[in-house]
């Protein structure tokens, strides 16, 4: 070969390099991650997500790259954070909560979403049925909203000269109109009166809490919220300051102070959120993948009453 050939060759060799590595860094699984609070709050989620995944041969960093969006609890960021997952033509999409998986929904109807969902999926027409998907959803849910009358009861049982109780809601949340239809139900069957008080930033919980005393409420029943579940700390330090017994739905918030939760293992929920996504990415449907609801639900009570607490403090 004469020399002036091999330099071209060479040359057109080493202009190839690039896209050959390229190609090999493309070939690494992307994984988009729609959370609707913030890191922070979401840590011990991930961590739970991440050994879902490694369970089933990923890891990040290693063999899999995850591009994480947070919405910090402001809901209308929603859809443009997943537009941006979309855009980046990410393999599969996990999202943790109803508002984020709507959003996902929303922005493809073809990379595959695996979801958590505080409501009935059918109901909120993600999939078709929960053995069933059908379509690119699949995920599991908490049966947050479905737990809210269960968390009435609960009150009433430890609680029983309660008969008026409130109900803090956030009215963006698809799940709202539901959950109130499901409380009133209930507080009518337990002789307990409901008030409605509403709540979709952090500037109005204090208004909120303020028409609670007003309205001489006995309990308060916390609705199933991711933007409540990042605002925790702000709303169970209201509830002992204003010394009304309040129930969660998961162990977070009383973690974080507050009186009872009841409700879904969101870690146990999140690695399997994680499994599933390892199945996705070595070839396994959606469709395939039936729903699944929790099999364990936690009770955590840090006090009985309010008076309990405060006979401790003192």
């Amino acid at each position: 070969m004469r020399r002036r050939d091999f330099i071209i060759l060479l040359a057109g060799a080493r202009g190839g390099w690039p896209s050959a590595v390229s190609a090999q860094q493309k070939a690494m699984p992307v994984v988009g991650f729609l959370g609707g609070i913030s890191p922070g709050l979401s840590a011990s989620n991930v961590a739970a997500f991440r050994q879902g995944l490694s369970e089933t041969g990923y890891v990040e960093g290693q063999n899999l790259v995850i591009e994480y969006r947070w919405a910090e609890g402001h809901y209308d960021r929603l859809p443009a954070l997943a537009a941006d997952l979309v855009g980046r033509k990410v393999d599969v999409i996990a999202s943790g909560g109803t508002p984020s998986t709507l959003a996902a929904r929303r922005a493809t109807a073809a990379i595959p979403i695996v979801f958590m969902a505080g409501g009935d999926p059918v109901e909120l027409g993600l999939v078709g049925s929960f053995a069933r998907p059908g379509g690119n959803l699949t995920g599991f849910t908490i049966v947050g909203a479905e737990l809210m009358p269960k968390r009435l009861e609960l009150m009433s049982e430890l609680i029983p000269e309660a008969k008026v109780m409130a109900l803090l809601v956030n009215p963006n949340n698809s799940t709202t109109e539901r959950i109130i239809r499901d409380l009133q139900e209930a507080g009518r069957v337990k002789g307990v009166r409901l008030h409605i008080l509403k709540a979709e930033a952090e500037s109005e919980f204090e208004t909120a809490f303020a028409a609670l005393v007003q309205l001489h409420a006995g309990a308060l029943l916390v609705s199933t919220d991711s933007f409540f579940f990042s605002r925790r700390e702000q709303l169970v330090a209201l509830a002992a300051r204003n010394a009304v017994p309040a129930i969660y739905d998961v162990r977070d918030f009383a973690a974080a102070g507050g009186l009872i939760s009841y409700g879904t293992s969101l870690a146990a929920v999140y690695r399997q959120i994680g499994t599933y996504v390892g199945k996705i990415l070595e070839g396994v449907k959606p469709a395939d993948l039936p729903v699944q609801q929790p099999t364990k639900l936690e009770y955590l009570r840090t006090y009985s009453t309010c008076a309990e607490r405060n006979a401790k403090d003192d």
